[in-house]
């Protein structure tokens, strides 16, 4: 099982709605590394997720993850593979305790003591209901039961979404942890892109159902680059090299995605390194091409 290069690996897959399409995607995950998943709300993370999960059924294309068809082999890469969730999926009536037997029955690799050594690291406790605990708390408790059964994957699913930056920072530094197990591998899905710049490997990007970008995280930050010039000379730069502008009174400001070409094609002008949220933002508006 350990033979595969890919911790997930989608191909062409298609699933469609009424008013929405995830239209033919394919990415892979590369063992050992973290992808994040990025993208604005309603761009197809969660539907994705769902997928992989195999808790909606995709209309064309293949799915494997740990080197194993995920529809015929749904119950053997489930005992492998943990998924996190925005909202808690355990009832508001349970403790701690309760959820660690719970889980023991589920999970032929259960392991209490590791999960009690999170419950500690995280001042969970172990006898209060879950019902009590702040949204920081239960997204700790669903960590620490994601850790718990020696699974090879994890999956979250806008995990750090709505926790205060020293919560983040904290689940943040385990995730890295995790993957000091060259066999472990992470899905991170976020539209917080400054938790993905932090920790990710490579980044794969979705926008209305459609895979814009994926790749190394470091060469996609690295390659685009935003041009901050007047309006005279926006009008000099060939529309084909760009992918989207934000104009003001003062001037523009460029989004292109070969810094390396383009600052020879337009050696007057300064090109500036940019950032994960900003080529988000400017990928999302690409097709009117113009902000103002």
């Amino acid at each position: 099982m350990s033979d595969f290069k890919n911790a997930i690996e989608i191909n062409g897959v298609t699933k469609k709605y009424d008013g929405f399409v995830l239209d033919n995607i394919s990415f892979n995950v590369p063992k050992g590394s973290i992808m994040g998943f990025i993208g604005q709300n309603g761009a197809g993370k969660t539907t994705t997720i769902r997928l992989l999960l195999n808790l909606i059924k995709r209309d064309s294309g293949t799915i494997n993850m740990l080197g194993l068809d995920n529809l015929t082999h749904e119950r053997e890469i489930k005992e492998q593979i943990s998924a996190v969730f925005d909202e808690i999926p355990f009832h508001d009536v349970l403790t701690a305790n309760n959820l660690s037997v719970i889980l023991s029955d589920i999970f032929a690799q259960w392991d209490k003591n590791t999960f009690f050594d999170y419950l500690d690291r995280f001042s969970i406790p172990r006898k209060k209901k879950i019902g009590e605990f702040s949204k920081g708390m239960k997204m700790k408790l669903q960590i620490a039961a994601a850790l718990s059964h020696n699974a090879k994957l994890l999956i979250m699913d806008e995990a750090t979404t709505g926790l205060d930056p020293v919560v983040r920072n904290e689940i943040l530094d385990i995730f890295l942890e995790y993957l000091q197990d060259e066999n472990n591998s992470i899905l991170l899905s976020s539209h917080i892109t400054t938790d993905i710049e932090k920790i990710a490997d490579t980044v794969t990007f979705i926008d209305k159902g459609k895979i814009l970008i994926s790749g190394g995280k470091d060469e996609i930050i690295e390659s685009h680059g935003l041009i901050k010039c007047k309006k005279s000379d926006y009008k000099e730069i060939d529309p084909a090299d760009i992918i989207s502008a934000r104009i003001n009174d003062f001037g523009a400001d460029v989004m292109i995605s070969d810094k390396e070409k383009l600052s020879a094609k337009y050696s007057g002008l300064t090109i500036d390194n940019t950032t994960l949220e900003e080529i988000m933002l400017f990928y999302v508006r690409r097709e009117k091409k113009e902000i103002f």
